[in-house]
Protein backbone atom coordinates (compact mmCIF):
# COMPACT_ATOMS: atom_id res chain seq x y z
CA UNK A 1 0.00 0.00 0.00
CA UNK A 2 1.44 3.35 -1.05
CA UNK A 3 1.63 6.43 1.14
CA UNK A 4 -1.02 8.08 -1.06
CA UNK A 5 -3.32 5.07 -0.65
CA UNK A 6 -2.79 5.11 3.12
CA UNK A 7 -3.72 8.79 3.30
CA UNK A 8 -6.86 8.19 1.24
CA UNK A 9 -7.85 5.24 3.42
CA UNK A 10 -7.42 7.28 6.60
CA UNK A 11 -9.36 10.18 5.11
CA UNK A 12 -12.20 7.87 4.11
CA UNK A 13 -12.25 6.36 7.60
CA UNK A 14 -12.45 9.79 9.21
CA UNK A 15 -15.27 10.82 6.88
CA UNK A 16 -17.20 7.65 7.68
CA UNK A 17 -16.75 8.16 11.42
CA UNK A 18 -17.90 11.77 11.11
CA UNK A 19 -20.97 10.68 9.15
CA UNK A 20 -21.87 8.08 11.77
CA UNK A 21 -21.44 10.63 14.56
CA UNK A 22 -23.65 13.06 12.67
CA UNK A 23 -26.44 10.51 12.36
CA UNK A 24 -26.30 9.48 16.03
CA UNK A 25 -29.65 10.09 17.68
CA UNK A 26 -29.92 12.76 20.33
CA UNK A 27 -31.17 11.53 23.70
CA UNK A 28 -34.36 12.63 25.45
CA UNK A 29 -32.56 15.36 27.37
CA UNK A 30 -31.47 16.96 24.09
CA UNK A 31 -34.95 16.48 22.63
CA UNK A 32 -36.61 18.29 25.53
CA UNK A 33 -34.19 21.21 25.37
CA UNK A 34 -34.60 21.45 21.58
CA UNK A 35 -38.40 21.34 21.81
CA UNK A 36 -38.53 24.10 24.42
CA UNK A 37 -41.14 22.19 26.44
CA UNK A 38 -41.03 19.70 29.32
CA UNK A 39 -44.23 17.62 29.54
CA UNK A 40 -44.78 16.37 33.09
CA UNK A 41 -47.32 13.76 34.14
CA UNK A 42 -48.83 15.11 37.37
CA UNK A 43 -51.70 13.72 39.45
CA UNK A 44 -54.14 16.57 40.14
CA UNK A 45 -56.49 14.91 42.64
CA UNK A 46 -53.76 14.39 45.22
CA UNK A 47 -53.50 17.55 47.36
CA UNK A 48 -51.19 19.02 48.47
CA UNK A 49 -48.96 17.38 45.84
CA UNK A 50 -51.26 18.19 42.95
CA UNK A 51 -54.72 19.75 42.58
CA UNK A 52 -56.54 22.64 40.88
CA UNK A 53 -57.13 26.06 42.38
CA UNK A 54 -60.27 28.21 42.24
CA UNK A 55 -59.32 29.25 38.69
CA UNK A 56 -58.90 25.60 37.64
CA UNK A 57 -55.12 26.03 37.38
CA UNK A 58 -52.78 23.17 38.44
CA UNK A 59 -51.12 23.81 41.80
CA UNK A 60 -49.18 21.82 44.37
CA UNK A 61 -45.79 20.48 45.35
CA UNK A 62 -45.42 18.30 42.24
CA UNK A 63 -46.59 21.14 39.97
CA UNK A 64 -43.93 23.45 41.39
CA UNK A 65 -41.35 20.67 41.17
CA UNK A 66 -42.08 20.25 37.45
CA UNK A 67 -41.84 24.01 36.97
CA UNK A 68 -38.49 24.05 38.77
CA UNK A 69 -37.14 21.24 36.59
CA UNK A 70 -38.30 23.02 33.43
CA UNK A 71 -36.67 26.24 34.59
CA UNK A 72 -33.38 24.43 35.22
CA UNK A 73 -33.56 23.01 31.68
CA UNK A 74 -34.38 26.42 30.23
CA UNK A 75 -37.73 25.29 28.83
CA UNK A 76 -41.45 25.78 29.50
CA UNK A 77 -43.32 23.33 31.72
CA UNK A 78 -46.48 21.65 30.46
CA UNK A 79 -48.54 19.99 33.19
CA UNK A 80 -50.35 16.93 31.83
CA UNK A 81 -53.07 15.80 34.24
CA UNK A 82 -52.60 12.07 34.68
CA UNK A 83 -54.56 9.79 37.05
CA UNK A 84 -52.50 7.38 39.15
CA UNK A 85 -53.12 4.29 36.97
CA UNK A 86 -52.21 6.22 33.80
CA UNK A 87 -48.81 7.56 34.87
CA UNK A 88 -46.61 4.93 33.26
CA UNK A 89 -48.93 4.28 30.25
CA UNK A 90 -48.83 8.02 29.48
CA UNK A 91 -45.02 7.90 29.38
CA UNK A 92 -44.88 4.75 27.28
CA UNK A 93 -47.39 6.23 24.81
CA UNK A 94 -45.24 9.34 24.38
CA UNK A 95 -47.79 11.75 25.88
CA UNK A 96 -45.32 12.96 28.53
CA UNK A 97 -41.55 13.22 28.91
CA UNK A 98 -41.25 12.62 32.65
CA UNK A 99 -43.42 11.76 35.63
CA UNK A 100 -43.54 14.14 38.58
CA UNK A 101 -46.39 12.24 40.13
CA UNK A 102 -45.58 10.94 43.63
CA UNK A 103 -44.60 7.55 42.19
CA UNK A 104 -43.30 4.92 44.60
CA UNK A 105 -39.90 3.59 43.54
CA UNK A 106 -40.85 -0.09 43.40
CA UNK A 107 -38.64 -2.74 41.83
CA UNK A 108 -41.57 -3.83 39.68
CA UNK A 109 -41.94 -0.36 38.15
CA UNK A 110 -38.19 -0.16 37.60
CA UNK A 111 -38.52 -3.07 35.15
CA UNK A 112 -40.49 -0.75 32.88
CA UNK A 113 -39.31 2.81 33.52
CA UNK A 114 -36.16 4.56 34.70
CA UNK A 115 -36.53 5.94 38.23
CA UNK A 116 -34.45 8.61 39.97
CA UNK A 117 -33.30 8.88 43.54
CA UNK A 118 -36.21 9.85 45.86
CA UNK A 119 -37.47 13.42 45.67
CA UNK A 120 -40.06 13.04 48.45
CA UNK A 121 -41.01 10.56 51.19
CA UNK A 122 -44.50 9.94 52.59
CA UNK A 123 -45.81 8.44 55.79
CA UNK A 124 -49.32 7.03 55.71
CA UNK A 125 -52.46 7.48 57.79
CA UNK A 126 -55.69 5.53 58.27
CA UNK A 127 -58.78 7.59 57.46
CA UNK A 128 -62.24 6.30 58.46
CA UNK A 129 -65.88 7.20 58.06
CA UNK A 130 -67.15 8.89 61.23
CA UNK A 131 -69.88 6.27 61.67
CA UNK A 132 -67.39 3.40 61.84
CA UNK A 133 -66.04 2.46 65.25
CA UNK A 134 -62.28 2.44 64.92
CA UNK A 135 -59.58 3.62 67.32
CA UNK A 136 -56.41 2.39 65.59
CA UNK A 137 -55.19 0.95 62.31
CA UNK A 138 -56.00 -2.61 63.35
CA UNK A 139 -59.66 -1.61 63.44
CA UNK A 140 -59.67 -2.01 59.64
CA UNK A 141 -59.69 -5.78 60.09
CA UNK A 142 -62.95 -7.20 58.74
CA UNK A 143 -64.01 -3.86 57.29
CA UNK A 144 -64.54 -2.70 53.70
CA UNK A 145 -61.45 -0.76 52.72
CA UNK A 146 -60.21 0.76 49.47
CA UNK A 147 -57.53 2.82 47.78
CA UNK A 148 -56.44 4.04 44.35
CA UNK A 149 -55.58 1.05 42.17
CA UNK A 150 -51.90 0.34 41.70
CA UNK A 151 -50.65 2.64 44.45
CA UNK A 152 -48.38 1.72 47.35
CA UNK A 153 -51.34 2.11 49.72
CA UNK A 154 -53.57 -0.16 47.61
CA UNK A 155 -50.96 -2.90 47.43
CA UNK A 156 -50.47 -2.77 51.21
CA UNK A 157 -54.20 -2.69 52.02
CA UNK A 158 -55.07 -5.54 49.67
CA UNK A 159 -52.28 -7.60 51.20
CA UNK A 160 -53.62 -6.94 54.69
CA UNK A 161 -57.13 -8.02 53.73
CA UNK A 162 -55.71 -11.30 52.38
CA UNK A 163 -53.59 -11.73 55.50
CA UNK A 164 -56.57 -11.19 57.81
CA UNK A 165 -58.78 -13.51 55.77
CA UNK A 166 -61.77 -11.24 56.25
CA UNK A 167 -63.08 -7.92 55.05
CA UNK A 168 -63.10 -6.58 51.51
CA UNK A 169 -60.75 -4.49 49.39
CA UNK A 170 -62.07 -2.18 46.66
CA UNK A 171 -59.81 -0.46 44.10
CA UNK A 172 -60.70 2.95 42.68
CA UNK A 173 -59.55 4.91 39.66
CA UNK A 174 -58.69 8.16 41.46
CA UNK A 175 -57.93 9.46 44.93
CA UNK A 176 -61.04 11.65 44.77
CA UNK A 177 -63.17 8.55 44.09
CA UNK A 178 -61.73 6.89 47.21
CA UNK A 179 -62.52 9.80 49.51
CA UNK A 180 -65.97 10.30 48.00
CA UNK A 181 -66.77 6.62 48.62
CA UNK A 182 -65.45 6.97 52.17
CA UNK A 183 -67.53 10.09 52.79
CA UNK A 184 -70.67 8.40 51.43
CA UNK A 185 -70.17 5.30 53.56
CA UNK A 186 -69.35 2.94 50.71
CA UNK A 187 -65.98 2.40 52.38
CA UNK A 188 -65.28 2.04 56.09
CA UNK A 189 -61.67 3.16 55.84
CA UNK A 190 -58.76 3.88 53.56
CA UNK A 191 -55.04 4.47 53.83
CA UNK A 192 -53.47 7.55 52.28
CA UNK A 193 -50.47 9.72 52.82
CA UNK A 194 -50.57 11.86 55.96
CA UNK A 195 -50.43 14.95 53.74
CA UNK A 196 -53.43 13.95 51.64
CA UNK A 197 -55.42 12.70 54.63
CA UNK A 198 -55.02 15.98 56.51
CA UNK A 199 -55.71 18.07 53.39
CA UNK A 200 -58.91 16.19 52.57
CA UNK A 201 -60.25 16.28 56.12
CA UNK A 202 -59.47 20.00 56.40
CA UNK A 203 -60.96 20.87 53.00
CA UNK A 204 -64.52 19.98 53.97
CA UNK A 205 -65.03 18.48 50.51
CA UNK A 206 -65.52 15.04 52.05
CA UNK A 207 -67.67 15.45 55.17
CA UNK A 208 -67.92 12.72 57.76
CA UNK A 209 -64.34 11.44 57.68
CA UNK A 210 -61.55 11.52 60.25
CA UNK A 211 -57.90 10.55 60.61
CA UNK A 212 -57.69 7.60 63.00
CA UNK A 213 -54.07 6.51 63.24
CA UNK A 214 -50.80 6.20 61.38
CA UNK A 215 -50.47 3.08 59.27
CA UNK A 216 -47.52 0.80 60.16
CA UNK A 217 -45.96 1.13 56.73
CA UNK A 218 -42.37 1.93 55.87
CA UNK A 219 -41.91 5.44 54.41
CA UNK A 220 -43.07 5.63 50.84
CA UNK A 221 -40.11 6.98 48.86
CA UNK A 222 -41.21 8.45 45.53
CA UNK A 223 -39.17 9.20 42.43
CA UNK A 224 -39.28 11.07 39.17
CA UNK A 225 -39.37 8.73 36.20
CA UNK A 226 -38.81 8.64 32.46
CA UNK A 227 -38.05 6.03 29.79
CA UNK A 228 -35.74 3.36 31.14
CA UNK A 229 -33.05 3.81 28.50
CA UNK A 230 -32.71 7.59 28.91
CA UNK A 231 -29.64 7.58 31.12
CA UNK A 232 -28.69 11.18 30.30
CA UNK A 233 -32.05 12.52 31.46
CA UNK A 234 -32.11 10.26 34.54
CA UNK A 235 -28.62 11.44 35.56
CA UNK A 236 -29.68 15.06 35.05
CA UNK A 237 -32.78 14.61 37.21
CA UNK A 238 -30.75 12.91 39.95
CA UNK A 239 -28.47 15.94 40.11
CA UNK A 240 -31.49 18.25 40.02
CA UNK A 241 -33.04 16.51 43.04
CA UNK A 242 -29.72 16.75 44.86
CA UNK A 243 -29.59 20.48 44.22
CA UNK A 244 -33.23 21.00 45.23
CA UNK A 245 -32.29 19.65 48.66
CA UNK A 246 -28.95 21.35 49.15
CA UNK A 247 -30.20 24.77 48.01
CA UNK A 248 -33.12 24.60 50.45
CA UNK A 249 -35.77 24.54 47.71
CA UNK A 250 -37.07 21.13 48.86
CA UNK A 251 -37.79 22.51 52.32
CA UNK A 252 -39.25 25.70 50.86
CA UNK A 253 -41.76 23.73 48.80
CA UNK A 254 -42.56 21.51 51.79
CA UNK A 255 -43.32 24.52 53.96
CA UNK A 256 -45.41 26.09 51.20
CA UNK A 257 -47.62 23.07 50.47
CA UNK A 258 -47.47 20.76 53.48
CA UNK A 259 -46.76 22.99 56.48
CA UNK A 260 -44.05 24.43 58.62
CA UNK A 261 -41.47 21.96 59.84
CA UNK A 262 -38.83 19.63 58.57
CA UNK A 263 -39.59 17.55 55.48
CA UNK A 264 -38.86 13.84 55.54
CA UNK A 265 -35.22 12.88 55.19
CA UNK A 266 -34.56 11.45 51.75
CA UNK A 267 -31.53 9.49 52.90
CA UNK A 268 -31.47 5.94 54.20
CA UNK A 269 -28.61 5.08 56.51
CA UNK A 270 -26.11 2.96 54.67
CA UNK A 271 -27.83 3.52 51.31
CA UNK A 272 -28.62 7.13 50.27
CA UNK A 273 -26.15 9.81 51.30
Amino acid sequence: MTAKTTVKTLAFGLMAATALAGTAQADKLDDIIASGTLRCAVVLDFPPMGSRDANNQPVGFDVDYCNDLAKALGVTAEIVETPFPERIPALMAGRVDVGVASTSDTLERAKTVGMTIPYYAFENAVVANDKVEMTNWEGMKGKTVGATAGTYEAIWLEGKVKEWGEGQFRPYQTQADVFLALSQGQLDATVSTVEVANANVKSGNFPGIRVVDKAPMVPDYVSLFTLRQEYGLINYMNLFINQQVRTGRYKELYNKWVGEGEPADLTIKGVYR
